[in-house]
């Protein structure tokens, strides 16, 4: 359920980043480079042609007044030229064929020679051709249109040619284009605080939705969210206040259920197996009556253990488990567990490695009556479980210098790597598991160590096997959650 909550949180900031941030600043960068090709189009356009306008409306003009030779040319050239008007804005040039400037209205440009496109082209073609570029003696940026002037012969007498500046234009298409990503820039501001408003709304309650189903999913049935949402978020709410209500409705059913039945079954075991004890070793009974009695005792004894298991549960369950905690040598705790399973290891013909990593055992919290139900109900499952690996390998040491750790491997074939998180869950017993029992002696085993302050982890070993490691902290104070424990 966390887990569904979580991808929910994460894949509303995705949809958002990709929907409400990227796609209109996409449209906002596609609208300011639309926008700056306009305006550079518009403006220089309206430049080259009121140019063109100009070398068009004087060439048609000082076409009448162009002679027969040259020099009928040039000074009418000259004359047209000092009676220039617009000098502050254009300049007006009359270019050879060969390229050199023969008049200008600006008199410094006399006599310099220009070779650039617009009038190679007017001349070559005998038709009108404008250049943007940059002026040789300056560097500023200018715009020129260049008119064929022909003889009445048809023969190319040279050019007429106007020219400005683009410094002006230049500056006002930046500014333009400035204040485009400006606009833009206040356009993303705008969504982006818009959005943001709207996703936080959402994120949120979905953040806080998230952390209360995580005690959900952990066990905190029956908890309810504050619901003051009246939107879909509040029929989630509601949706997922009333399953936790279910649920817990449910679990305590299950947990009644189970204790009264486990109540039930404790007298009639109690009966079959001393009844059995007192069979088993009557001299009037034949050996194939007493093995069969001997196996009614071994089954009567698993079948009382699942129900002092059921017991120990229900008792987690509804709050009246409790521990009697003293300082204890663990070591000789689990020392004494090792003991009293040896003999069944043996039966089995299981090899069993004890390892001990501690000069002198240091006195811990704990309860020792059930730490010891830890290591022998753990001893139980490796020999289950791990039963054709034919070894077992416990062992203790320390954990830094604030734990204690325990560690007990088997060399079985280990667990599935997607159970892991479901493998300690009351009444599973794994997907390849086909030994008999109820499935929750890891629950119980992990419920004893926390409240021991401790942590339970479960791997698979390197190697193969299973293999359970516990951290039991040297002192209450000492939080095993907070801490780094592990070790290499």
């Amino acid at each position: 359920m966390k887990g569904i909550f979580a991808s929910f949180a994460s894949a509303m900031r995705h949809k958002w980043l990709r929907s409400a941030v990227f796609i209109v600043f996409g449209a906002v960068v596609a609208a300011v480079l639309l926008f700056s090709i306009i305006i550079y189009s518009y403006y220089y356009s309206t430049v080259r042609t009121g140019l063109e306008a100009k070398a068009r409306t004087a060439t048609e003009f000082f076409a009448n007044y162009v002679g027969r030779t040259y020099s009928d040319y040039y000074n009418s050239a000259y004359r047209y030229a000092e009676t220039f008007r617009e000098g502050d804005r254009i300049e007006l040039q009359f270019v050879n064929t060969d390229g050199s400037i023969m008049i200008s209205s600006f008199t410094i440009i006399t006599g310099t020679t220009t070779n650039t496109p617009d009038v190679t082209t007017a001349i070559e073609s005998k038709r009108m051709s404008t250049w943007i570029g940059r002026r040789n003696a300056t560097g500023e940026r200018i715009m020129a249109a260049s008119a064929p002037m022909i003889y009445s012969s048809g023969e190319v007498a040279g050019v007429m040619r106007y020219v400005t500046s683009l410094v002006l234009v230049d500056k006002q298409v930046r500014l333009n284009i400035i204040a485009a990503i400006g606009v833009g820039a206040v356009v993303m501001i705008i969504v982006f605080s818009v959005n943001l408003i709207f996703v936080r709304s959402v994120i949120k309650p979905v953040s806080e939705i998230t952390k209360m189903s995580k005690r959900i999913a952990e066990g905190s049935y029956g908890i309810q969210i504050n619901n003051s949402y009246q939107d879909e978020i509040g029929e989630m709410v509601g949706s997922i206040n009333e399953m936790s209500l279910k649920i817990a409705q449910s679990e305590k059913i299950q947990t009644e259920f189970i204790s009264s039945i486990s109540h039930e079954l404790r007298t009639p075991l109690t009966a079959i197996t001393g009844w059995g004890e007192t069979l088993v070793y009557s001299e009037h009974l034949d050996e194939e009556t007493k093995s069969g009695i001997a196996i009614i005792l071994k089954e009567a004894r698993r079948l009382t253990k699942m129900v002092e298991e059921l017991l120990e549960f229900t008792r987690i369950e509804d709050g009246r488990f409790t521990l009697n905690i003293e300082m204890i040598d663990v070591a000789a705790e689990l020392e004494d567990a090792i003991f009293t399973f040896r003999e069944i290891l043996h039966r089995d013909e299981l090899e069993f490695d004890y390892i001990s990593e501690m000069n002198e055992a240091p006195l811990i919290p704990g309860d020792p009556n059930r730490l010891k139900q830890v290591f022998l109900n753990l001893f139980d499952n490796a020999l289950k479980y791990g039963r054709e690996g034919k070894r077992i390998e416990v062992a203790i040491t320390m954990a830094g210098s604030d734990f204690v750790m325990i560690t007990i491997r088997d060399y079985g074939p280990g667990a599935p790597e997607d159970e892991f998180d479901i493998i300690r869950m009351k009444f599973y017993k794994g997907s390849n598991s086909k030994e008999r029992g109820s499935g929750i002696g890891l629950a119980v085993c992990e419920e004893i160590i926390k409240f021991h302050g401790g942590r339970m982890e479960l791997s698979n070993a390197e190697g193969g096997g299973f293999l359970v490691t516990i951290y039991l902290p040297m002192s209450s104070e000492v939080d095993v959650d907070a801490a780094d424990v592990n070790i290499s």
